[in-house]
Parts: C-alpha cells; sequence; structure tokens
C-alpha cells in the first residue's frame, strides 16, 4: 500500500521539494558566512592591517574563510618565533651562568668536593685533587678516598645523617704518594628541603707549608731560648766538670786498685758522659757556619748505605731514585743523613724477620723553587703518636743512653741549609723521615742572642 501511494505522488512535487530544501540550507549557509564577515571586518577595524595575510575577497565566501584561516596561522607562527626567541635567550643565559660557575669553582684556590647523599663524589675541582694527591673523584666514595676510618669520613658520615657544619677543622692525611698533608677542612650540609639532606659541601684547604713555617718558627724559638741558656752555663759546668775529672784523676792515681779506685773512676767515666752531653748542646745552641761548595748527593748516599751495610750486616739497605746536585755544606748533611739512617737501621735490626731500609730521592717544586726530597723509610716497630710531636725536641729521647740531641742537630742542619725535615709512620708499618733540600741554598736567617755572640 505505502508503494501504492508512492507511486501516486507525482514527480513534480518531489522535484519542488528538493529545490526547497537546497535553498533553505544555502540560505543558512550565507547568513553564517555574512556573519562571520562582519564580525572580523568590525574588529579589523581596531587593529593594524597584517602586510603579510591576504586581504579577504567580501565576494567570495569560501576565499574569505581561507584568509582568515591563513591570517590565523600566520599570527600563530610569529608568536611561535617569538617563544623560541624567548628559549633561547633563556638559555644562552643559562649555558653563560654554568660556564661563569665552572670557571669560578675550576679556579678556586681551596679544594671544593660535592657529595651527595649516597655517599659518592658527585662533583670535584682541580684544587682539591691536588690537595688530595688524586686525578678523576668524581664517582669514587669518600670512604675510599679518605679511608675509612680517617676523622674527614666521619665528619661528612655526621654532616650526610645529622645535618651538623663542621668550620675550620684541621686534620693530617697522607696522599696515595705517602705524602703528608695538613688539611683545613670545612664541611656543611646541602638541603633542598627542611629536613632533607641532599650531600654535603667540603672544602679543603692545604695548610702544609704553613705548618711547616710554624714549627721552624717554633724551632727557631728554641734556639735562641738555647743560645742564652748554653751561653750561661756551659762555660761553668766546663769548668766544673773539669775540676771534678782532675780530682778523681789524682784520687785514682794515689790509691791501689779497690773500693776507692772504682769509686774514682766512676766519677771519670760520669764526667765524661757529662762532658759529652756539654759538647754535643754546645754544638746545637752554636751557630752553624756552612760552607758554600757543590755536593753530590747521589754518591753521599751511597757511601752511606755502605758505611750502614758494614755496621748492621742484618739489615739489608736499598738506594732508589733520583738525586741531584745541590749548593751545601757536605759534611754537615752527611752529618744530617747519617744519623737519620743509623736510626732507621737501629730500629730495623731488632726484627725477627729482618730488617730493611730504603731511600728514595726524587726531584719535586717546593715553596723555592727545585728542591731535592730524600725519603728514609725502615720496616721497625714505628714512632708512638704520641712521640712523634717530640722526635725533634732537644734532649727528648726514648733511648736508654740518648742524649736527645741527635734529631734536634739533623732539624738544625736541614732548617740551616733552607730544608724541612718530618717524621711520620707508614700504614703499613714502619717509620719514615722525609728530608727536603732547595738545590739551590736559600740563607736561613739565625737566630743568636747578644749573650751568644759575646
Amino acid at each position: 500500500m505505502l508503494a501504492a501511494a508512492t507511486n501516486s505522488i507525482p514527480w513534480s512535487l518531489w522535484i519542488l521539494g528538493g529545490v526547497g530544501f537546497l535553498v533553505i540550507v544555502c540560505g543558512l549557509a550565507f547568513a553564517i558566512m555574512t556573519a562571520t564577515r562582519r564580525y572580523v571586518h568590525s574588529s579589523g577595524k581596531k587593529q593594524e592591517p597584517d602586510a603579510i595575510a591576504p586581504r579577504p575577497n567580501a565576494e567570495d565566501p569560501n576565499a574569505f574563510m581561507a584568509a582568515s584561516m591563513q591570517g590565523v596561522i600566520q599570527k600563530l607562527r610569529e608568536q611561535e618565533k617569538e617563544l623560541e626567541l624567548l628559549h633561547q635567550r633563556e638559555r644562552e643565559r643559562a649555558q653563560q651562568t654554568e660556564r661563569l660557575s665552572d670557571a669560578v669553582t675550576s679556579n678556586m684556590p681551596s679544594g671544593l668536593l660535592l657529595v651527595n647523599s649516597s655517599g659518592l663524589i658527585s662533583s670535584a675541582n682541580p684544587a682539591a685533587e691536588t690537595a688530595l694527591g688524586i686525578r678523576s673523584l668524581p664517582f669514587r666514595r669518600y670512604t675510599e678516598v679518605f679511608g675509612p676510618e680517617s676523622r674527614v669520613a666521619a665528619m661528612i658520615d655526621v654532616c650526610l645523617q645529622q645535618g651538623e657544619t663542621f668550620r675550620r677543622e684541621e686534620v693530617e692525611y697522607t696522599t696515595p704518594s705517602r705524602e703528608f698533608r695538613q688539611l683545613g677542612v670545612t664541611i656543611s650540609p646541602i638541603t633542598n628541603k627542611p629536613g632533607e639532606i641532599s650531600g654535603a659541601l667540603c672544602l679543603l684547604t692545604d695548610l702544609t707549608e704553613l705548618a711547616g713555617l710554624q714549627k721552624q718558627i717554633q724551632m727557631k724559638e728554641s734556639l735562641a731560648a738555647l743560645g742564652e741558656l748554653s751561653a750561661g752555663i756551659a762555660h761553668e759546668f766546663k769548668n766544673a766538670l773539669a775540676t771534678i775529672s782532675g780530682y778523681a784523676q789524682m784520687i785514682r792515681a794515689e790509691s791501689r786498685k779497690g773500693e776507692t779506685w772504682e769509686n774514682a773512676d766512676r766519677i771519670l767515666e760520669q764526667t765524661r758522659a757529662i762532658t759529652h752531653v756539654v759538647t754535643e748542646f754546645l754544638k746545637f745552641a752554636r751557630p752553624l757556619s756552612l760552607a758554600d761548595e757543590d755536593v753530590p748527593l747521589a754518591s753521599m748516599v751511597d757511601r752511606l748505605a755502605e758505611d750502614i751495610r758494614e755496621a748492621h750486616p742484618g739489615v739489608s739497605v736499598v738506594v732508589e731514585g733520583d738525586y741531584s746536585e745541590i749548593s751545601g755544606d757536605e759534611a754537615l748533611l752527611r752529618q744530617a743523613l747519617l744519623n737519620l739512617v743509623r736510626n732507621a737501621a737501629e730500629a730495623a735490626g731488632g726484627q725477627s724477620f729482618g730488617g730493611h731500609i730504603a731511600l728514595h730521592g726524587s726531584m719535586e717544586n717546593g715553596p723555592n723553587g727545585p728542591a731535592q726530597r730524600i725519603s728514609i723509610t725502615d720496616n721497625g716497630p714505628g714512632i708512638p703518636s704520641e712521640v712523634i710531636p717530640k722526635v725533634f725536641l732537644p734532649f727528648y729521647t726514648t733511648k736508654a743512653q740518648g742524649t736527645g740531641l741527635g734529631l734536634a742537630i739533623v732539624q738544625k742542619i736541614i732548617v740551616q741549609h733552607g730544608g724541612s725535615v718530618e717524621a711520620r709512620n707508614l700504614s703499613e708499618g714502619g717509620a719514615e723521615f722525609i728530608v727536603w733540600l732547595p738545590t739551590k741554598r736559600v740563607a736561613s736567617r739565625t737566630v743568636v742572642s747578644a749573650t751568644a755572640r759575646s
């Protein structure tokens, strides 16, 4: 029935209905385009015309829409270029700031270490590598660099765990090449949020040279005090000892061998011992007169090694490294080095597994130019830690028959040559004495009082 009804409608009515529908659709589209054109035209009066975007054609709606879209796209492109320019400027500013930060840290005279919360060194400047004597510090654990039992490692651990700050602490540090360093350390925590520690900042300052100068000043002050003392009592001591010795010789000469003769002999023995101490004391307190001659250290050290081998057959002596020719007094330098090597042989000679001494020479840069470094090591029991600061003090000795002036005289001779000497223990056992001598001697000012000169 529906098909029959449909077939009953004339074709003309179908055609008229389709045309009407198309007219309605076109009218609506034209109305929308006209409204859009008026809105864009009214808003365009308030802005400057774009020289780049093409002018829309009001007669053609499609062309008008295409031109409008092209203008919007052009505006977006311009804004994109402006944003890219701003981003590039910010990137250049950040790079400039980073370069400035790198330049500052690289040229800092103090060492800088950054340790993250996991205990790894994330950054280190060249001054830190120089102070610690280690290259390529980043990505190493601080316990590996300083040692798990060291004082610096303990301070860093407390800083990371508790956020405590350590200021101007002085610690002793030994480099992998066995060089002793006196370091000034400042450690502070790095916090991102309150109570959240993300790492530690360590500042390192090498105070070795300053500590050496302080020791030299103290030693010269001691020399001045000893000069005053020796000038006042040395002659009185010698006169009294000569009188006692004379009477003892008379008693022994007039007595037969017996108790009186033995007592007189003991008096003579003790007076000779005291005379030796006074003579050594005067050698130490009296200003040295140094010869200025070229001293070939290589041959001198070889002769010292031969002398020690003959005097201590059970001790092996090894000479290695480089030795130069320096300016100084050959006799006094031989006396100083022989005293150090003899002490090392006496310390190593008591070892059941055999004594061993090594003399190592090297040329290095000192504060006043090229310097000769001589290291004397032994495999003995080492030096007690509480004794090390006192080994160069006059009259301080741990030997039953020692005068306590041997190492004091050694230090005086080396300092008079413009050098320095230090003592320390080795981690593997034994002791080491390190002597620094400038290749060209710098005159050292001797402290002598007016009473001593008279």
